[in-house]
């Protein structure tokens, strides 16, 4: 297996970096998006992603458990997965404010990634994922937004990890932070 991890900014052409890299691959692809249609804003750029996406590729839209989609994954070479930060909000807008305050509703969460994590280093796909880049602004002060910044800022700090390289992009230009 081989893990690279893409991260940048909100609208940073990370998503765009990612395809290419895929792009550039051989073999079959597996295209994981989690975008949730909330509005009419995000139906849009959904739309964009699916129009940009190369119809040969394989998609599996919005599954809520990262480890159940690594049983599709034998079917591709590479597996795109864009992005975890979307994966992480679809479960985060269903959370009481009581468990927002919960340590085990992190804990829980970050457990997921790093079983999906594990799994996935036992397969031979190439497994590119995607995530917003917390560290950068562009999430509310609120007890959400808290929560959201310090399980996802640990999810990175996961993937980044274990990633055999890994890629920040800035307005469209990657930087190479490991390899």
């Amino acid at each position: 297996m081989t893990l690279t991890y893409v991260t940048g900014g909100i609208r940073s052409g990370k998503s765009e970096f990612a395809e290419r890299l895929a792009f550039s691959k051989t073999g079959r692809v597996l295209y994981v998006a989690f975008g949730v249609q909330t509005d009419p804003e995000m139906e849009k750029r959904i739309d964009i992603h699916k129009r940009r996406r190369p119809s040969e590729w394989g998609v599996l839209e919005d599954p809520n458990e990262l480890t159940s989609v690594q049983t599709v994954y034998q079917d591709y070479d590479v597996i795109l997965v864009d992005c975890i930060s979307s994966w992480l909000a679809n479960h985060c807008m269903w959370l009481t404010e009581q468990e927002l305050k919960e340590d085990q509703t992190k804990t829980s969460l970050i457990e997921e990634v790093e079983l999906w994590l594990k799994g996935i280093q036992e397969n031979q796909q190439h497994v590119i994922v995607v995530s917003n880049e917390v560290g950068l602004g562009g999430v509310a002060l609120s007890s959400l937004g808290r929560f959201f910044q310090d399980v996802l800022g640990k999810i990175n700090q996961l993937i980044a990890a274990e990633a055999d390289e890994a890629y920040a992009v800035f307005s469209g230009l990657p930087l190479r932070l490991k390899e």
